[in-house]
């Protein structure tokens, strides 16, 4: 794994969030599973039935039990020697009360259906928060709003261009879904999260890194205890859009109809 890691550029903006739970490792050589269970252990990680979250390797997942539903059982999370798990390991050490909330609704969703293939809305837009989301912190204000309602439409020029110096200030973008982190070792323009959109009160931005982090994670584990998730909860934003996070974004760059898209006609309208 230590070639995989090392193609991992860390100075890129969207790994920010997760930097600081890297940095802790300490990682020598090619394991990273005793690491994480280090940090676990100093962090005193929790499930939602109050179990030591623990990461174990893959085989110890039972045969005909769901992923999900083995961490809310048992806190052990199974970890295989990959990129995919590295990053999600990184982000329950620095996200920790999102994730077991979602385990938590995970595990709801599986122990409502059992006997069930069907999934339902809720788990679908849990695996999706968990593996491709991030979070549009935007301060709570007139121009906050806007620029979400924006995005929502899909007016990419007037959100991420006319808006360009909000970013930073009023609006920033956290990386949460790990198979997102994975697929921006390679960065592409198409790569795109489903975004969350959480309103924070002006002292947020003025808090440090970790200060943030913190309220963003108690924040969206209170919002999903006592809203859910459903596929709505959801709006595309293609990551290298973000200003500030790619070279050459004139007005040019957000007028490619190929990855920044006009948002398709509400199917439940008539003429």
């Amino acid at each position: 794994m230590a070639a995989e890691i090392a193609q991992i550029d860390w100075s890129r903006p969207w790994y920010d969030a997760v930097r600081p739970a890297y940095d802790a490792l300490g990682l020598e050589g090619d394991g990273f599973v005793g690491a994480f269970n280090r940090q676990a252990a100093r962090l005193a990680l929790r499930n939602h039935r109050d179990l030591a979250v623990s990461f174990v390797p893959q085989e110890a997942l039972p045969d005909g039990t769901a992923y999900e539903e083995f961490i809310s059982a048992t806190g052990k999370v199974p970890t295989r020697d990959n990129l995919h798990d590295f990053f999600n390991g990184l982000v329950w050490q620095t996200f920790p009360l999102i994730k077991r909330e979602l385990n938590a609704l995970q595990a709801a969703q599986i122990a409502a259906a059992a006997g069930s293939r069907a999934r339902g809305p809720a788990r679908d837009a849990a695996t999706i928060f968990d593996e491709n989301a991030a979070l549009l912190v935007l301060r709570a204000s007139s121009e906050g709003r806007a620029l979400a309602d924006e995005l929502r439409a899909h007016c990419w020029d007037a959100a991420l261009f006319e808006k360009r110096a909000m970013f930073g200030p009023d609006a920033q973008l956290w990386l949460f879904g790990h198979a997102l982190m994975e697929k921006l070792v390679a960065p592409r323009k198409a790569i795109t999260a489903h975004t969350r959109v959480v309103f924070a009160p002006d002292g947020f931005f003025a808090l440090d890194l970790d200060a943030r982090r913190a309220w963003i994670d108690g924040t969206v584990a209170r919002l999903l205890q006592a809203e859910g998730l459903t596929t709505s909860s959801f709006t595309p934003l293609p990551v290298l859009g973000v200003p500030g996070w790619w070279p050459g974004q004139d007005q040019a760059f957000y007028l490619d109809t190929t990855v920044f898209r006009p948002k398709r006609p509400d199917r439940s309208s008539h003429d």
